[in-house]
Order: structure tokens, then sequence, then C-alpha cells
């Protein structure tokens, strides 16, 4: 059994046979009818106008995000945990053509608006240091904790009392909303986001992610977005196949659907692990104690997972399991002791 990440999972079968649907001739790049789509299902979605356009990777989506709200001589806020800062090789930097980025501590690698706003205070206001003109979430975090939307709001005000953009990566936000139960504009655009990088491919889709633009200047930030896509080599040829999927992750609300079958996996594992949590456990991950001789043992019965750190692993369910399906790695892990 599979539990080394959601990247790693099987296309939900509407999404597959989305794809199948979209394999038919049209215009090239994102003429297609699929993609002209996606303004009005994420407007619909999110209750208010967005731009929204597809991406092909996450790592693409963020970046692209934070080009368009961060100039090259400028600083981008983030934890020190955040996917920006650890897993993405310095996209960010590359992207933004030289863009810093300013990263913190936080409990959950969540940011706190008293450390973001003492880390501003410390920004003398003359040409020899970085300006901030972004902060970065990641909500669900990386590890697997949400921000409510009274703290993204509280981060939205930093955001806005300073003049920075807010970026949130939402590789996992439909496990963040799945969990909280609340509309999704309520962590977004309500909350003060700029811009949410959507992610599908962890939630049952092929390839493609989303970036939704909020507010008075998403037109404008989503026309300059469109420049970075091409620029990076990111317009691909045949975007039907990926604004198709997205589509179809919309439809009646698969995204959610998916994302619920997901974390009730979590929550029946965080049963069977019991006092071995390291953090509560709120979407889809499940960060445990674990000796390598227990971790070993887990392995020897067929059950994969990432390491994580020494005597500590990373366990991730995802939208094609359920309670059921993950019983017998619960079972193993009470049988631990």
């Amino acid at each position: 059994m599979h539990f080394f990440s959601d990247n790693a999972t099987p296309v939900c079968p509407p999404v597959m046979a989305a794809i199948a649907a979209a394999d038919r001739a049209d215009h090239g790049y994102d003429g297609d009818g699929w993609s002209a789509r996606l303004d009005g299902a994420f407007s619909d979605l999110f209750g208010v106008p967005v731009k929204a356009m597809w991406v092909a990777s996450g790592t693409a989506a963020n970046s692209i995000a934070l080009a368009c709200l961060c100039p090259p001589y400028g600083g981008i806020i983030a934890h020190e945990e955040a996917h920006v800062a650890v897993d993405e090789c310095g996209a960010p930097g590359f992207f933004t053509h030289g863009a810093s980025l300013m990263t913190l501590p936080g409990e959950g690698a969540k940011l706190s608006p008293d450390a973001v706003r003492e880390r501003l205070r410390a920004i003398r206001p003359d040409v020899h240091q970085i300006p901030a003109r972004a902060i970065s979430i990641t909500n669900a975090s990386e590890y697997g904790l949400v921000y409510t939307p009274d703290e993204v709001a509280a981060l939205g005000d930093v955001a806005k009392d300073h003049g920075l953009g807010l970026h949130m990566d939402g590789a996992r936000f439909a496990n963040a909303v799945a969990h909280l139960g609340c509309h999704p504009s309520d962590v977004t655009g309500r909350a003060g986001v700029d811009v949410l990088s959507f992610g599908c491919v962890k939630n049952g889709g092929m390839v493609g992610e989303a970036l939704v633009f909020f507010g008075a200047q998403a037109e404008a930030r989503a026309a300059e977005a469109a420049r970075w896509r091409k620029r990076s080599g990111h317009l691909l040829s045949k975007g039907r196949y990926l604004a198709a999927q997205i589509l179809a992750l919309l439809e009646d609300d698969l995204w959610l659907a998916n994302a619920r079958a997901a974390n009730a996996a979590a929550q029946a594992l965080a049963a069977g692990a019991g006092t071995r949590l390291m953090q509560p456990v709120e979407a889809n991950e499940l960060f445990l104690r674990l000796t390598a001789e227990e971790a070993a043992s887990l392995r020897a019965q067929g059950f994969d997972f990432h390491d994580w750190g020494e005597g500590a692993a990373r366990i991730v369910t995802n939208w094609s399991q359920d309670a059921a399906g993950v019983a017998p790695l619960a079972d193993a892990l009470r049988k631990l002791g």
C-alpha cells in the first residue's frame, strides 16, 4: 500500500473521461473551448469574478504567481519550510529574475502575523536593503495544518497595510477547504489573497494546475501571468487537455469529494497512530514518530512511506482511499504499541 505522496496516485475516472472527451481538434494553446470556460467556472466556484488559467505544474503556478507580485529587487516572505523555499530548486528566484525569499519560522509550517510584522519592521526604507513585496503561504501547510479564514484574513490585513501581494500555495487547497467546511472564498479572495495556486494533480488530476487571480488587479495580473507562462515554456500547445481536467474536478464539486475521501482516510490512520502523531491531522498528511526498526517492520508488511528525518515518517493519503481501504495500516500502527 502506497503512502509516499498524493502526487503518485492514479487519475480519478471522471478526469480520465474528460481527457478522452477533449481528444478532438480544437484551437491550440489556450484558445480552445475548455480553456475559455475556466474564468466562468472558477468565478462560480468562488462567488466573485476571477481570472483563471492552467499551467503545467505546481512549481510553475507558484513561481508565475510570485513573478506577478514581486519585482526582481523585491522580497517574498514565506515559511522556512514552505515548498517555494525548500523544494522548488530556486524557481521563484528564477521566474522573478532575482527576487529573494525572506523565510521565517513558525509552528506547523505556518506564518503568524506578528512574525511577519516583526520582519517588516526590520527592513530599512532605503536602497541598501531588499524591500518586501509579497507574502506566500501554503494551505494546507507542509505539515498538513490548515489556515482558518481568520488566520488568512489577519495575514491579508498585514499585506494590505504594507502594500504587499498575498499568494497562497494551494497544492492541497481542496484538503484545507474540506477540513474547514467553509466557502472557498472565505480563505482566499474575501481574506485578502491576490492569487491562488489551485492544486489538481494531488487531488485526482493527471497533469496541470490552475492559477486564480482575485480582486481589482486580477485582469492585469492574469495578463502578465500569461506572458510569464509563454516565456517560461509552460504554454502547452494542446492546453485543452489541462483545462478539461480542471473543469472535470470542478464539476459537481468532485474536487471537494476527492479531498474529503483523502482526509477521512487520514483520520482513520490518525486513530490508529495515537500518541505517535507529531502534528494534529487536519488534511491528508500524517507525521509519526517511528523508530528505524518499526519503520522496517511496516515496510516488510507492504506499506510504503517517506522517512522524515531520524525517528519520524510522513504518511500521505489520497482521493482513491477511504477508511476501510487504509484499515490494514491503521491496524499495523496500533499493533506497534
